[in-house]
């Protein structure tokens, strides 16, 4: 069996290793010709634990190739999944001019029947739109091929996404003819061999299901944020309050941690997507809106007890910075808290040193020399005046307090995970500012 994945990113190319781990022949195709030319070296653009070694295999047994050419390698696939990027525009919406482009060639290069399967992130209709580029270059040929389109959505968790897919909890696939179910059962048969569920639907169901999974994890992440900033004021401990409303198997233990907002590349786009798509059905999503508003003001709130414990002046100091990727386990800094924090700390003229244990590279491509870059987690605390824990990496949980004790300026320390203990920070002499927890002095 032949398919081709139009996009390496994150979605893109992890979908096509772990399709070419079942001995599926896949084509990876994308424009960036340096990209393609690493690729096919078996350097991986993304950090993702587990991929690297995959796609090392799979080139040398030969099941995955990289190339810029889709026209020169369509043939023969029975699928094509459309895994290019979808940036908002300034408005909100989706961007679906790559998704289209993509679909227009195939439209120009298919020479038989082929499934295109949209794996990108896509707002409701967007099969609609593919499926009439794809017609209306196939009548610009005047050639009668008959094709489908499918919607299979992604739901990869960014530092465990070859896991969930090849493990994953569902299948979401959106279908309109009993040819493209076929094709589509016979790719992810690998992965249902153990009761994983493959759940087949309509595709426009399949489209907003995908957004409202994304847009129903944030709205938890950010009314658990809302609750945390209500427990500070009257004095409750939002951990306590988690673990009872986790208890309840109606609400579950997952995403009910405060913290100081989500990132990267999923969360803030479909939501912001959702919004803007329910405006132009004239039906917002009031819920949403908020739930945007919350995490917005949320990416502050560090910054804001920062600027409180010195007395609302930051100026001339040094605050050292744990964590910058939007999560452990990746490199992506997509719409990252640490982004809000390092700008805004800047803008009050304070110097910010950082590490992260794998998003430095990153770092230095979005913040450029405007910050000090640091070799390990404690060269950030030299000198500093305070210390910020934004990323939850697990080499940061169980710090050596007694070289922090002498390294810092201040012993004051910004947990904005919670993954410290209120009163471990006191008795090794810190002064510990959580997220919807009582200070401790």
């Amino acid at each position: 069996m032949k398919i081709a994945i139009v996009g390496t990113g994150y979605v893109g190319l992890v979908t096509g290793t772990c399709f070419a781990e079942t001995g599926v022949d896949v084509i990876c195709v994308d424009i960036d010709e340096k990209k393609i030319e690493k690729l096919n070296k078996g350097i991986i653009p993304i950090y993702e634990p587990g991929l690297q070694v995959m796609v090392e295999r799979n080139i040398e047994k030969g099941r995955i190739q990289f190339t810029t050419s889709l026209k020169d390698n369509i043939r023969d696939c029975e699928a094509v999944f459309i895994a290019v990027g979808t940036p908002p525009d300034e408005d909100g919406s989706a961007d679906l001019k790559y998704v289209l482009a993509v679909a227009a060639e195939i439209g120009m290069s298919m020479t038989d029947y082929l499934v295109a399967v949209t794996k990108s992130t896509v707002p409701i209709e967007t099969s609609n739109k593919v499926k009439s580029a794809i017609q209306s270059e196939l009548d610009k040929r005047n050639e009668k091929i008959e094709f489908d389109v499918a919607s299979n959505p992604e739901f990869l968790k960014e530092g465990s996404a070859v896991a969930d897919f090849l493990k994953p909890d569902r299948i979401i696939i959106g279908i309109e003819s009993d040819r493209a179910e076929k094709i589509m059962r016979r790719l992810y048969k690998p992965f249902v061999l153990n009761g994983h569920p493959i759940i087949l639907m309509d595709i426009l169901s399949a489209e907003m299901t995908k957004y409202a999974a994304n847009s129903m994890l944030a709205t938890k992440i950010s009314f658990m944020n809302d609750i945390a900033n209500l427990c500070e004021i009257v004095g409750a401990d939002v951990d306590m309050v988690r673990k009872g409303l986790g208890s309840d198997p109606r609400i579950g233990n997952k995403f009910i941690y405060p913290g100081v907002g989500y990132g990267g590349s999923c969360f803030p786009k479909d939501v912001k997507a959702l919004i803007r798509s329910s405006k132009d059905k004239n039906n917002p999503l009031r819920i949403l809106e908020a739930v945007e508003a919350v995490n917005n003001d949320q990416k502050e709130v560090l910054f804001k007890k920062i600027k409180k414990h010195f007395n609302n002046n930051v100026k001339g100091l040094t605050i050292g910075i744990w964590g910058l990727s939007f999560k452990p386990n990746t490199d992506d800094m997509r719409e990252a808290p640490s982004v809000a924090l390092i700008e805004r700390l800047l803008e009050e003229g304070a110097h910010v040193k950082v590490y992260d244990p794998v998003a430095m590279k990153e770092a230095k491509h979005k913040l450029g020399d405007r910050i000090t870059y640091c070799e390990d987690m404690y060269e950030v605390a030299v000198d500093s005046d305070a210390l910020a824990l934004v990323t939850e990496w697990s080499e940061f949980r169980i710090p050596k307090y007694k070289i922090l004790n002498k390294l810092l300026k201040n012993r004051v320390i910004f947990d904005g995970r919670n993954i410290y203990d209120p009163a471990e920070m006191k008795e090794n002499g810190f002064i510990y500012y959580g997220i919807g927890r009582k200070s401790l002095n």
